[in-house]
């Protein structure tokens, strides 16, 4: 007992002619022409072999201090935002200048964290593990319930804990 339909088996086994394909002949003349070699294409090579020679060549050769900041400038840079993060958290929410101290706070501790995040070796430091988890509370904050919400008492007194903490460890070296 058969499930399918006579028209399906048909058309299921019955196979497809191919089209006649005709190879292409070329002329004469041109069959007779020596080719000329590729030029175009292995100058754009050559461009970009050497292009990309010279990128890897300048980026072993330049110095890492561009990119990797030295601990003095972590820890003059990491007690800027400690000493702006306290200043702005305890403004009170009528300030007039409040909301102009928040987003220059957030354009700081933007740059902070861009800067230092990239760096392993600050990764497993104490003081980078408490200032990055602050500026992310405070960040939140801010994002969430705009630059003139006052911070609740316990999360202030919570970041004010991790600026105390990651002050200790940066005058400890950590």
């Amino acid at each position: 007992m058969s499930l399918a339909s006579p028209t399906t088996t048909t058309t299921l086994l019955s196979p497809t002619p191919l089209s006649p394909s005709k190879p292409k002949l070329q002329p004469l003349s041109a069959a007779l022409q020596p080719h000329a070699p590729p030029q175009q294409s292995l100058t754009r090579r050559h461009l970009l072999s050497s292009v990309s020679a010279a990128v890897w060549l300048v980026a072993a050769i330049s110095p890492r201090a561009a990119v990797a900041a030295s601990d003095e400038e972590y820890v003059k840079d990491t007690e800027e935002v400690i000493g702006k993060v306290r200043t702005t958290i305890t403004l009170d929410r009528n300030a007039p200048n409040v909301a102009d101290a928040v987003a220059e706070l957030r354009e700081t501790s933007n740059s902070w964290v861009a800067k230092y995040r990239k760096e392993k070796a600050l990764l497993a430091r104490a003081s980078f593990r408490d200032m990055y988890s602050a500026l992310n509370a405070v960040s939140g904050h801010y994002i969430s319930f705009g630059p003139t919400a006052p911070l609740p008492a316990k999360r202030r007194a919570r970041i004010l804990e991790e600026m105390d903490t990651a002050e200790k460890a940066l005058l400890r070296g950590r």
